[in-house]
């Protein structure tokens, strides 16, 4: 496995760590994770990859190394700020190449609609936005937020990191029994002679905001980068159908669309040496 080094940085009150791959004199390119996952899942990614590059991927708040917060409930207005610091701190002064999985391909779509100037180029895998929601829901929303805020939240524990592993590969049967364990030592840590997971419970606490997808669809249309759009054709992600699917890609002005076979949401698990190739192909 190609290495890593770990650098922490203070951005808007969050101690926030970051992983990179290679050299600092190779050209660069920014992974931002998903729901529930690190940095450290762009390992088998990286380690695919055929030229040299500068790889660099954030903890999100509450997750991974990265410190979590005080507020009740994490914002994804949080993650843009988050991301626009870190853009600045390490490529100040080039638009950049961006990609971002799950939700931090959600993150990474927003950010470049908002800043459009700062993105070279964008690869979104799986983050394709969230189920139109119905105005009308916003007080059973506001309702379940209530009780989740009171009951709170928490995390699943593990009797070792090999019980996590074996967990991942029953959601993913494509993963590698070598991959899930080395994801497992880094999505987990061991507390009171259990390993947990290193996130923070609350962002299990349902958003009180509903989905707008009339916001998101503004700022993609901002877009000015090529956008690559990947999908995993064996993706149980994606709950709108295809022509809400082909709507949301039209948004994009200058879209490549790319399927990788035999691989699920979590692309980057399954089929590394595939996305590596379109991935380089596409920025390159």
């Amino acid at each position: 496995m190609k290495p890593s080094r770990s650098e922490f940085h203070r951005f808007h009150g969050v101690d926030y760590h970051c992983r990179i791959w290679g050299e600092n004199d190779a050209p660069t390119l920014f992974c931002v994770h998903g729901w529930m996952d690190v940095s450290a899942s762009f390992q088998f990614l990286v380690d695919a990859l055929a030229r040299e590059w500068r790889v660099i991927a954030p903890d999100w708040r509450g997750y991974g190394l990265t410190s979590w917060t005080s507020a009740e409930t994490y914002w994804f207005p949080d993650y843009l700020a988050d991301l626009e610091l870190l853009l600045k701190h390490y490529q100040p002064d080039t638009p950049v190449n961006l990609l971002g999985h799950s939700m931090g391909g959600n993150i990474a779509c927003l950010y470049a609609g908002a800043r459009p100037q700062r993105v070279a180029r964008l690869i979104n895998l799986e983050g394709f936005g969230m189920d139109r929601s119905d105005p009308a829901g916003a007080p059973a929303r506001y309702q379940r937020w209530f009780d989740e805020l009171t009951k709170g939240a928490r995390m699943r524990d593990y009797d070792s990191f090999e019980s996590l592993a074996a967990r991942m590969r029953e959601g993913n049967m494509r993963l590698r029994s070598e991959r899930a364990l080395f994801l497992a030592r880094h999505w987990g840590m061991e507390k009171d002679a259990r390993v947990v997971l290193r996130a923070d419970p609350r962002h299990k606490i349902v958003n009180p905001v509903l989905y707008r997808i009339e916001e998101a669809r503004a700022c993609w249309q901002q877009v000015s980068a090529p956008v690559l759009w990947v999908t995993g054709a064996n993706t149980r992600s994606m709950r709108f159908d295809e022509a809400e699917h082909t709507a949301r890609k039209a948004c994009f002005r200058n879209l490549s669309a790319q399927v990788v076979a035999d691989a699920g949401h979590m692309l980057h698990h399954d089929q590394p040496e595939a996305l590596a190739r379109a991935i380089e192909d596409f920025v390159i």
